[in-house]
């Protein structure tokens, strides 16, 4: 599910500048919110703060996926690549 949630997540960042976004319940508290520096790598942030994982992307369009402790956990590699 988290990694769903990831990938959903970064087809609306964007690698060219740093920025935030806050994603809400439906009750309007603070579900998670995360983190795109500007080498692209986003960080992906629980309720309470922590670290919950982050992605990066390569030069050739994959996207690794990592959880709080750094470990790979999977990858997104673009349509009709290898």
């Amino acid at each position: 599910m988290r990694v769903l949630l990831c990938i959903a997540l970064l087809a609306s960042a964007s690698a060219a500048s740093a920025q935030q976004q806050t994603y809400r319940g439906p009750d309007g508290s603070v579900a998670s919110r995360s983190t795109t520096d500007s080498q692209g790598t986003t960080t992906f942030y629980g309720a309470d703060g922590r670290v919950q994982g982050r992605a990066s992307t390569d030069s050739q369009g994959t996207t690794t996926l990592r959880d709080s402790a750094g470990r790979n956990v999977g990858s997104a590699t673009p349509q009709g690549k290898k």
